[in-house]
């Protein structure tokens, strides 16, 4: 496939800046990208990469007036880049079609119109998958289990009896969902199971990473909102309510019964405590623990987590600690000689 930079400014609309003739035949990242290739620049501090990469054309925020390479401006440079992608992306993928001869699908489940089973899935009783969602190989869909229309759950992923996945839900290799709850009752110094008879619902629009786990609830249900994304190796525990629309970054846990609002960011390695509540909008740094409640619209960070400019300024102290001993130590070696 090729394109003119005219061409695709006039499919993201955007706007050219330079020879809009210049041909584009494949897309690639700002410091990689050679002769033929478009590739972006978001973030201002990054502008000054233009002048150097191999790239025939860039795309780049409106705010951005010339540059020595042919520019596409737009409103946002990283879904435009995003649309290209799939664009020259879609001659190399071919999407699977019918059903495998080797996947073992139970006679009372229903497909919808143009699903795609690959080798060695099971599908259990009940089960209804909609229509054009395809399913990867060595996929299980247990009993009574609900996939929307338009979903691509790919290789090994695990989806328990009873869990609901809405439509156009992307669930990447490895995942597990409807797991049971980790609870247990300690009675004589024994460990005795609970029962989790919840379920898991994941809402439209959801793309969930590789390798997560996502239980099921004790009771009810534990919830994945509209448009949320969830990275790699992710925990997220029993009764557990993620708003629409947040980010979960890799290696976070959540543990149960906790709520995240709407449009939350819980930046990599985050560890939330159980039944607290995170606001909408608020941010979780990197590596913080959460031992309760976080406003809306705050920013917290660190062990345990504070506001982030506390945390800040607290960091920055303990970095100092070192001096201050050396500084203390002196000053006692100053006060014994007086003595």
């Amino acid at each position: 496939m090729q394109k003119t930079l005219a061409e695709l400014a006039k499919i993201l609309g955007g706007d050219v800046r330079g020879d809009g003739s210049v041909v584009i035949t494949g897309v690639s990242g700002i410091k990689e990208a050679q002769a033929g290739e478009i590739a972006f620049v978001a973030n201002p501090r990054y502008l000054s990469l233009i002048a150097a990469t191999g790239a025939s054309a860039v795309i780049t925020d409106r705010a951005v007036e010339k540059a020595n390479k042919p520019l596409i401006r737009t409103e946002n440079p990283s879904l435009a880049f995003a649309q290209v992608v799939s664009l020259f992306g879609e001659k190399n993928v071919r999407r699977p079609e019918g059903i495998h001869p080797s996947a073992v699908i139970a006679k009372s489940a229903k497909l919808g119109k143009n699903v795609a089973i690959q080798a060695y899935c099971v599908v259990e009783d009940g089960a209804i998958i909609g229509e054009n969602t395809i399913i990867y190989a060595g996929v299980y869909i247990g009993q009574d289990v609900k996939v929307g229309k338009n979903c691509a759950i790919y290789p090994h992923v695990s989806i328990r009896e009873r869990v609901e996945i809405g439509q156009r839900v992307i669930i990447h290799n490895g995942t597990v969902i409807g797991s049971d709850g980790f609870g247990f009752a300690k009675v004589s110094g024994m460990h005795h199971k609970i029962p989790q008879i919840g379920t898991v619902i994941i809402e439209d629009d959801v793309e969930i990473g590789a390798n997560v786990t996502i239980d099921r609830a004790r009771f009810d249900k534990t919830v994945i909102g509209e448009g949320s994304k969830i990275d790699n190796l992710v925990q997220i525990a029993h009764n557990v309510i993620i708003g629409a629309g947040s980010i979960i970054v890799a290696q976070t846990g959540i543990s149960g019964s906790t709520v995240v609002g709407k449009n939350v960011t819980l930046a990599g390695q985050s560890g939330l405590v159980g039944h607290i509540t995170i606001g909408d909008n608020a941010i979780v740094g990197a590596q913080a623990g959460v031992t309760k409640s976080v406003p809306a619209n705050a920013c917290v960070s660190g062990y345990p987590a504070k506001p982030h400019t506390l945390a800040k300024r607290l960091n920055a102290h303990i970095q100092k600690l070192p001096d201050l001993f050396k500084r203390v130590a002196q000053l006692e070696k100053k006060t014994e000689k007086k003595g």
